[in-house]
């Protein structure tokens, strides 16, 4: 008995560590960051032109559609950070003649309408034409301005442009100017693809039941959003590389949708994002130098992975002797042959960078450069420059001078010293030099004088100018 005793006193303490240790890691994960969700507005362009008084199965076209989307409405009118709004065209006017400006806003956006919307569709009667770009391009002064909103229109009509405009042109123009994502249209009664295409997405109603199914459907794309991973790829094609930062941006507005941080997941796989599948993106993946996926497609509903090739390697860059010696020491990195500068890194880092060759211009004195540094998958290539010597530059009078590198019997430009200071320290790389000097007083060539020195690494070297 004593012997179990010690067995379950020792469990015991087992569980309790584990509940102690959890609850330190608990306190160790940084929260969750929270952020508040958009209000979807999603804005009904009904069609109540004449044509929408045809017999179509059971009712007319307009009955049936209003009354489908009157009992749609019913299902979500208490959804969260969702609001509606009812624009109609084809009512104010009977038909003929022809008014082309026939459309208005009849219940503007707010929370808790639905019941106006089907109010207002009950006393509505169609009556004349089909003024479909006027009423996409009125429509966005349905929007009012909304820092974290996402604008949808839902177009549902019978018919084709009656008044010659170009429901494409304005549709693009639209999404182009950030006022609303992708229109939806449902084409009721017969097949307007071909016409409604390059307007949005289109959805065809040849019945009752298709018009409810369309209409569910975009309510569901509309309201949900999908999930989505990107899949940083090595040289040998895995999905291993990580901790990139990536941009998401819409292509037709340019507007920046997303910014997250490129994480591997408890299973050693790409984090699964959560996003918007109603846009179009480009997605910019902030390597060095960067990557990008041009033209990203999100299917509603269904998980999709992408996936890019940005293979890295590692560039340390380090000083020989005391890591103290110059703070603040730089080098510019280029890719092999190119003069645009990819990165300004300091001395002491290590960064990342996607495999390939790289030229160095290391900001010493003198400056350094070294061409066609390799950076391969997953190794570190290190670059280790001497340390620097220190020169003291000593006059008696302020004037001109110039420091030039002795090497090879060619003497090379790299420094001005200060003509107002008579006492001036340099940092300079291991070699020989020259100093060229002249007071600024003097105004004869002759009182020009030159001195030789070498610098040594780690060690303090003083140049007296006119003794």
């Amino acid at each position: 008995m004593k012997k179990a005793g010690r067995y379950k006193t020792v469990i015991l303490s087992i569980v309790f560590l584990l509940w102690m240790a959890s609850g330190i890691l608990a306190q160790n994960q940084p929260p969750a960051v929270q952020k508040s969700p958009p209000t979807t507005r999603i804005l009904f362009i009904f069609d109540a032109s004449q044509s929408m008084l045809g017999r179509w199965q059971s009712d007319t076209k307009f009955n049936i559609a209003k009354r489908i989307v009157s009992e749609m409405l019913d299902s979500i009118a208490n959804l969260k950070n969702t609001e509606f709004a009812l624009r109609v065209y084809g009512h104010q006017y009977q038909f003929p003649p022809q008014v082309c400006t026939d459309t208005r806003l009849e219940v503007p956006f707010s929370p808790g309408n639905t019941s106006k919307i089907k109010s207002r569709l009950r006393t509505i009667s169609p009556r004349g034409t089909t003024p479909l770009a006027y009423s996409l391009e009125q429509s966005a002064k349905d929007f009012p301005p909304c820092s974290n909103c996402r604008n949808i229109v839902i177009l549902i009509t019978d018919g084709m442009e009656e008044c010659a405009g170009d429901p494409c042109a304005v549709s693009r123009m639209l999404q182009k100017n950030g006022i609303i994502l992708k229109p939806f249209i449902i084409g009721i009664g017969q097949d307007f693809n071909l016409a409604f295409n390059c307007v949005g997405t289109y959805f065809d109603a040849t019945n009752e039941k298709d018009l409810r199914k369309a209409l569910s459907i975009v309510i569901s794309q509309a309201l949900n959003s999908t999930t989505m991973q990107v899949n940083l790829l090595d040289e040998s094609g895995r999905p291993t590389e990580t901790d990139a930062a990536m941009t998401f941006t819409d292509i037709f507005s340019g507007k920046i949708m997303y910014n997250f941080i490129h994480t591997m997941n408890n299973r050693g796989l790409p984090d699964t994002l959560v996003i918007d599948p109603l846009i179009t993106y480009r997605v910019d993946i902030h390597t060095l130098p960067p990557v990008s996926i041009d033209t990203l497609h999100i299917i509603p509903g269904k998980h999709t992975v992408v996936a890019a090739d940005a293979p890295q390697g590692y560039l340390q860059l380090k000083m020989a002797g005391s890591s103290n010696a110059v703070k603040g020491l730089q080098s510019i990195v280029r890719r092999s042959g190119s003069i645009q500068t990819l990165n300004v890194q300091n001395f002491g880092d290590t960064e990342k960078y996607i495999t390939g060759k790289y030229d160095l211009e290391i900001l010493s004195l003198p400056r350094i450069s070294l061409n066609d540094i390799d950076i391969s998958q997953s190794h570190t290539t290190t670059i280790e420059i001497p340390e620097p010597g220190i020169a003291v530059f000593k006059k008696s009078f302020n004037g001109y001078g110039t420091l030039l590198l002795y090497d090879k019997n060619k003497l090379t430009r790299i420094y001005e010293l200060s003509e107002s200071l008579t006492l001036e320290t340099l940092y300079l790389q291991p070699g020989s030099y020259r100093i060229v000097f002249r007071p600024k007083s003097s105004r004869s060539t002759q009182y020009t004088v030159e001195q030789n020195f070498v610098i040594e690494s780690g060690k303090t070297t003083d140049i007296q100018l006119y003794k």
